[in-house]
């Protein structure tokens, strides 16, 4: 899977309320898919499929113990999906710097276009 696609299930992944909740209570340590699906008023099959989302954006990683499946959260994918935004904040924050200098630099101009405009029709 490229880092696009993995950007994009990851950040679809998290976009739902009920996954959010689901990796809140994995951010406390391991659960059963049962204890995970008991605040939601939803089947358990429901449940299921949102933690299916997590596992495919590698948000979640399941362990299996004879009949039981643990879950847990695995914090990497969100620390390269943070890395990713700090690097586009970077970005757009230096673009938005050089776009600030260049208006002031231009009503910089302006202005003294206008200062020299006066003296001359006085």
């Amino acid at each position: 899977m490229n880092t696009q696609t993995s950007l994009d299930q990851t950040l679809m992944a998290l976009a739902d309320p009920t996954r959010r909740a689901i990796l809140q209570r994995l951010s406390q340590g391991e659960a059963r898919v049962t204890e995970l699906a008991h605040p939601f008023d939803m089947s358990l099959n429901a449940v299921s499929k949102h933690i299916r989302i997590l596992e495919r954006a590698d948000l979640v990683r399941r362990r299996t113990a004879g009949r039981e499946h643990f879950l847990s959260f695995n914090r990497q994918r969100l620390d390269e999906v943070a890395n990713w935004i700090e690097t586009q904040r970077a970005a757009w924050n230096a673009r938005l710097d050089a776009l600030e200098a260049l208006l002031r630099e231009e009503d910089k101009a302006a202005s003294s276009s206008r200062k020299r405009t006066k003296k001359g029709s006085s």
